[in-house]
């Protein structure tokens, strides 16, 4: 794959199967710098708004995550906590120190690359309705659990022996060990619980990520052919419930969102399906390659859509003018219904052979 240096056209930068990460001068058109990773590269990422770090986020084969700058010309981080490879990852467009990794074990982790360990793992099977979840009182009238333990009267539970009292100082439940609550979160950063950190966004590796404009939602991409919309804020399934289609599982994917979030374009083997991101309805469904479609990216300048497929092949899509259609249609049916009043009113006075010839020419309009 290759990426654009964010800043300018003077550099990009392309990741291989190769292992390694290349640096490329355009005007030279050779590689000035080069990083060699642990096994395949199967994503690099710049933050598009990066201004004090020039970090090239890269995901590999190996379990870790490593950010290779383009400074120094060393790696400068290494994040740990996937348990397979790393297949996706996408800087948040929001925050430029927030990054996002999407790995082979079906886990998709949120990073500060300012402090040590992950700070959010998304769980598929926690979710919310709508594009907003409700707004969550954190007063103690609205907590049974902080008011529990807030109350002067609950602070503790005594054990107390059945027969007479017991000389023993009152044993203090925790509130991770209040019964019937389930599993409490103690602590978000720099590590998580057990249970947090082996929650999974996808059955199977997550093969794309891509975040919408204004950085509030997350797209995700998954080897067992499923597409999730996340909320950022909130970390939580979306419940959009997008077609069915036939995802790649062997490759990572790059998916590509309009400038106004409404449509989100999709490798689907051979062809690029157009969903509606809020509705997950199929709007379009693009057909022009021969092979594997691996990649979209959407320029919003151009308002084309530019993809990329195993069959050597770059197209172009450019949005159709139905108002123009339209109008020609209406233009070409106003003709033909004119020239066949005109052919009927003067059919006694031509010839045979110009009526033939006259019938022919509106047959082919």
């Amino acid at each position: 794959m290759a990426i654009w240096y964010p800043v300018d056209t003077g550099l990009f930068m392309t990741a291989s199967f190769d292992q390694y990460v290349k640096v490329w001068d355009t005007n030279s058109a050779q590689v000035v710098m080069d990083f060699k990773m642990p096994g395949k590269v199967y994503s690099a990422a710049m933050s598009p708004i990066a201004t004090t770090h020039m970090l090239i986020a890269t995901g590999s084969a190996d379990v870790q995550v490593r950010l290779c700058d383009i400074a120094s010309g060393a790696f400068t981080h290494t994040l740990s906590g996937h348990r397979d490879g790393i297949m996706s990852l996408e800087w948040s467009a929001s925050s430029e120190w927030i990054l996002m990794s999407g790995g082979c074990d079906g886990a998709i982790r949120f990073w500060d690359i300012r402090r040590a360990g992950c700070f959010r793992v998304l769980d598929q099977s926690l979710s919310q309705l709508g594009r907003r979840p409700p707004f969550l009182e954190s007063t103690s009238e609205k907590d049974p659990i902080n008011s529990l333990l807030s109350s002067p009267s609950s602070k503790s539970y005594s054990v107390q022996q059945r027969k007479g009292k017991s000389n023993k100082k009152p044993q203090t439940l925790h509130k991770s060990q209040i019964p019937g609550q389930g599993h409490i979160q103690q602590r978000l950063h720099p590590g998580l619980s057990t249970s947090q950190n082996r929650a999974t966004a996808h059955y199977g590796a997550v093969t794309g990520l891509r975040t919408t404009t204004d950085g509030m939602y997350l797209l995700s991409s998954g080897s067992d052919s499923r597409l999730r919309l996340w909320d950022i804020d909130s970390g939580r399934n979306t419940l959009v419930n997008f077609e069915a289609t036939r995802l790649q599982t062997s490759k990572p994917l790059q998916l590509a969102v309009t400038e106004d979030s409404s449509l989100v374009f999709v490798p689907c083997m051979a062809s690029i399906k157009a969903y509606n991101l809020w509705s997950g309805m199929t709007f379009q469904t693009l057909r022009g390659h021969y092979e594997l479609v691996n990649c979209c990216y959407y320029s919003a300048q151009e308002q084309v859509l530019y993809t990329g497929s195993n069959d050597r092949q770059i197209l172009v899509w450019s949005p159709s003018t139905p108002a123009f259609t339209e109008m020609v249609y209406f233009l070409s049916i106003v003709f033909m219904y004119i020239s066949w009043n005109l052919l009927t009113a003067y059919q006694f006075h031509l010839s045979p052979l110009f009526r033939r010839l006259w019938h022919n020419i509106l047959m082919h309009i």
